[in-house]
C-alpha cells in the first residue's frame, strides 16, 4: 500500500526525471542562444554606452580545436562500433569481452592524452594537442616560432611519463 510519504517521493522523483530528460534532449543551440541573450541583457543593464563592444578572448587556435574535434569524432565512432558489438545478441562472449577491453583502452589513452596536455600547459604555458597511437605520440604546439629547445624539452617531459621508449613528434602550428 502506498502512503502519502511514498506518493510524494514518487511524484517529485518523476518530476525531476522528466525535467532531466527534457534538459538533456533540448537542442544545444537553444541553450546557447538563451545564454547569449541573458548575457546581452546583463551587459545592457550594466553599460548602456557600450552596447555592441564585446571582446572575445580566444584561448587556443582554431587548428587545435579542429584537431580535438576530429580526434573526438574518431573515438566516438570507434566506441559506437564497439557498443554495437557489445549489444548485439549474435556476438559471442569473447567478442563482447574484446570490445569491452578495447573501450577501456580507448578511455585510458584519452585520459593519458589529457594528462600530458595539462602537464605541458602547466610546465611550458603552451596550448597543445596530444594524440597517442600505440607507441607513437604526436604533440602539436600552438606557437608560431619553431623552437628546437622547447621541442626537445617537450619530448623529454612526455617521455618521462612512460617507461618504454616512445616515438614522439613535436609540431608547431600558430
Amino acid at each position: 500500500m502506498i502512503n502519502k510519504k511514498n506518493l510524494w517521493f514518487l511524484t517529485l522523483f518523476s518530476l525531476i526525471l522528466v525535467l532531466s530528460v527534457y534538459y538533456i534532449t533540448m537542442p544545444s543551440d537553444l541553450l546557447l542562444s538563451n545564454a547569449s541573450n541573458y548575457l546581452k541583457t546583463d551587459q545592457t543593464k550594466d553599460n548602456d554606452k557600450e552596447k555592441d563592444q564585446t571582446t572575445v578572448k580566444v584561448e587556443e587556435s582554431e587548428y587545435l580545436t579542429a584537431l580535438r574535434v576530429n580526434s573526438d569524432e574518431e573515438v566516438m565512432k570507434e566506441i559506437d562500433g564497439l557498443k554495437d558489438v557489445m549489444t548485439n545478441k549474435d556476438s559471442s562472449v569473447e567478442e563482447k569481452n574484446q570490445a569491452f577491453e578495447q573501450m577501456k583502452k580507448l578511455n585510458i589513452v584519452k585520459a593519458e592524452e589529457q594528462t600530458i596536455e595539462k602537464k605541458l600547459e602547466e610546465t611550458y604555458q603552451l596550448k597543445t594537442f596530444v594524440k597517442i597511437n600505440n607507441d607513437q605520440i604526436k604533440v602539436v604546439v600552438d606557437k608560431k616560432e619553431h623552437d628546437v629547445t622547447v621541442a626537445n624539452n617537450i619530448m623529454r617531459t612526455v617521455q618521462e611519463q612512460y617507461q618504454t621508449k616512445m616515438y614522439i613528434t613535436v609540431q608547431f602550428k600558430g
